[in-house]
């Protein structure tokens, strides 16, 4: 068989030298050599080598010492053949002749292999035909992984484009200016369970609010189980006591959970519009000023604002937080308002037309993400949404790593769910572009992008074992560095969204590149907990609304603990901290070798599984302290 067809040169190449060739007595000689390897310059230790004699095919077996070195003893004059048995490695067969006077030249070249995971023998003739098999499906997968993430970085690229066009053009939209007396009257919701830290601060905001008093009702819908819901009730009545237009709304049956308690309160709504505002938001007094002249049209039926942070300053985990947050709140919600393509409610910070609400079916909650569902149901009926990215509703970022993975989990599986349950009327809807429909199914579908992710972390592990086995392959998986444009991609993405440039352009792009590399790394962490959310959505797994736990805290000293932020030591931080050791070490035994190709990759998501893992574990230390 001809190993130099089967067998990658990508790999560790050894060197056969042999030194000498000494006589033993009349007729049979000894000659020794050593094995270096050629990639890390390093004698092999226990090489399984053998000669076999051409016509009388006696064979001689030997093995390379602590030192590398081999000896073959009292070998007969004659042709032979030298072979290498080791498993682990290859090589053509090697002819050379042994007489009582010729030294033969026995320099030649071995491939290593990977025998354990690719040699499972012969069938029908064909070396390693199952092997092969698996290798050419292994390989199938990964590419399909690439293949998508690139879609994806495609189509975020392209929403990147249009907001920079956008921007560029400097159209400043002019919006009709408020006024008292002519302003609609306004409910303001403020769904919240269990939210001992911030009810109070939510609600004095809200009360706070700059608009006629006579055309503002606030309600708070409160399904909290604990001493909250006392905390509310005192807050409502010092508030009612100054006149204001205030309801506390108490349910003792969470069904439905914030859909159901924005749903049960309808009929108690005042207003021909509804603000809605999560426990952890701050607006400023004139945000229903700078909101409510938006609804210029009757046909607009939600305005979103973009929510800054108050807190981005915390931690390295805040930061990164941010930084992805301002992606999304600028191209993402930017680039398809300058597209005219679906943007979503984002659950907090926006205003909605009550009718636009009852017309489009009113709150359902068979999703965890019921205001990315209401938000389709809404446009696909013919409603606009307006984006204000100049006006900010500030809010609180999740402090800790349970408390963001917590999140995550809601917003990946709710993602999931959502695009089982709509994408078939996106397909069929009557009245839809078609530029519409496919963004519209890729903002469903991007939560999916972890699962990408990891298919692709995972099976670059065996597609390294089929780099070194397959010659024949080898040539397929060197097109995957093609799809390192789809970083380049999103780095165009993030640094047009990148909100902490300066006048200083070359400082502030090498702090955006840092910044955007571990935030890049850490999401590479987050790939398990959030693949095993998405799957959850996609295979019809119901679970609980887990809200995400309130701290407000803008500094570390001021963190005494939240009791609301319970953590345990769970399978998916064991495989969490598994993937990083496994991902470090394939990173260091690559580097050693030189194979270097996949090395900042698995360094990537060894720096992101540890971030992940170690903060997990820390968090559940000072837990238990």
């Amino acid at each position: 068989m001809n190993f130099n067809k089967s067998i990658t040169t990508a790999f560790a190449t050894l060197v056969m030298l042999l030194i000498t060739l000494t006589g033993n007595s009349q007729g049979v000689q000894t000659f020794s050599g050593n094995v270096i390897d050629q990639k890390t310059e390093r004698v092999v230790e226990e090489l399984e080598l053998e000669i076999k004699n051409i016509d009388t095919k006696k064979k001689f077996e030997v093995e390379t010492n602590d030192d590398g070195v081999f000896t073959f003893t009292k070998v007969p004059v004659g042709k032979y053949e030298l072979v290498v048995t080791d498993e682990d490695y290859n090589k053509d067969a090697f002819n050379f002749e042994v007489t009582e006077t010729h030294i033969p030249n026995l320099d030649f070249s071995v491939n290593r292999k990977v025998s354990w995971m690719f040699n499972w023998g012969d069938a029908y003739g064909l070396e390693h035909y199952w092997s092969h098999f698996t290798a050419k499906i292994i390989i199938i997968i990964y590419f399909t992984g690439l293949m998508l993430v690139l879609f994806y970085s495609i189509l975020q690229l392209s929403l990147a484009i249009a907001y920079v066009k956008n921007k560029k053009k400097k159209i400043k939209l002019v919006r009709p200016a408020f006024d008292p007396n002519t302003a609609p009257k306004v409910t303001v919701q403020l769904p919240m369970f269990n939210e001992l830290y911030v009810a109070d601060r939510i609600i004095e905001t809200c009360a706070a609010f700059d608009y006629p008093a006579d055309k503002l009702q606030i309600q708070v819908l409160d399904d909290s189980t604990d001493e909250t819901k006392d905390v509310i009730a005192k807050k409502v009545a010092e508030i009612a006591a100054k006149g204001i237009n205030i309801q506390h709304i108490h349910r003792v049956d969470r069904t439905g959970y914030k859909a159901g308690a924005l749903d049960d309160a309808m009929d108690q709504v005042e207003g021909e519009f509804i603000a809605i505002f999560d426990a952890d938001f701050i607006p400023e007094k004139d945000w229903l000023q700078k909101t409510m002249p938006n609804f210029d049209s009757d046909d607009v039926g939600v305005v979103q604002t973009r929510w800054g942070h108050i807190n981005k300053d915390y931690s390295l985990l805040t930061e990164l937080q941010a930084f992805g947050l301002n992606g999304h709140f600028a191209i993402e919600q930017g680039g398809r308002t300058a597209s005219g393509h679906f943007i979503n409610f984002n659950g907090t910070g926006g205003v909605w037309r009550k009718k636009c609400i009852e017309d489009a079916g009113g709150w359902e909650h068979d999703t965890l993400t019921e205001d990315l569902d209401l938000s389709y149901r809404a446009q696909i009926k013919g409603w606009k949404f307006r984006y204000l990215e100049e006006v900010i509703a500030p809010a609180e970022l999740p402090i800790t790593m349970s408390a963001l993975k917590s999140q995550q989990h809601r917003w990946m599986k709710g993602g999931a769910e959502c695009f089982i349950k709509m994408w078939k009327t996106i397909i069929t809807a009557k009245g839809v572009k078609l530029g519409d429909r496919i963004h519209g199914l890729s903002h469903l579908f991007n939560s999916s992008v972890f699962i990408f992710i990891l298919m692709i972390s995972v099976f670059s592990l065996p597609v390294l074992h089929i780099k070194d086995s397959f010659a024949d392959l080898n040539y397929v998986i060197r097109y995957g560095s093609i799809f390192i444009v789809s970083t380049v991609f999103l780095m165009f993405y993030y640094w047009h969204s990148y909100r902490d440039k300066t006048e200083k352009k070359v400082k502030s792009f090498f702090t955006f590149f840092g910044r955007f590399f571990v935030f890049l790394m850490v999401s590479m962490g987050l790939a398990l907990s959030n693949s095993i959310a998405v799957l959850e959505g996609y295979l019809g797994i119901k679970s609980s609304f887990v809200r995400t736990p309130k701290f407000n805290v803008n500094v570390k000293n001021e963190f005494k603990g939240n009791k609301y932020d319970k953590k345990s030591l769970s399978i998916l931080n064991i495989g969490e901290g598994i993937l990083a050791a496994i991902f470090l070490f394939t990173a260091i035994n690559r580097g050693i070798y030189g194979d270097l190709g996949m090395v900042p990759f698995h360094l990537m998501l060894a720096f992101g599984y540890g971030l992940v893992f170690y903060h997990s574990i820390a968090e559940l230390k000072t837990q238990n302290a």
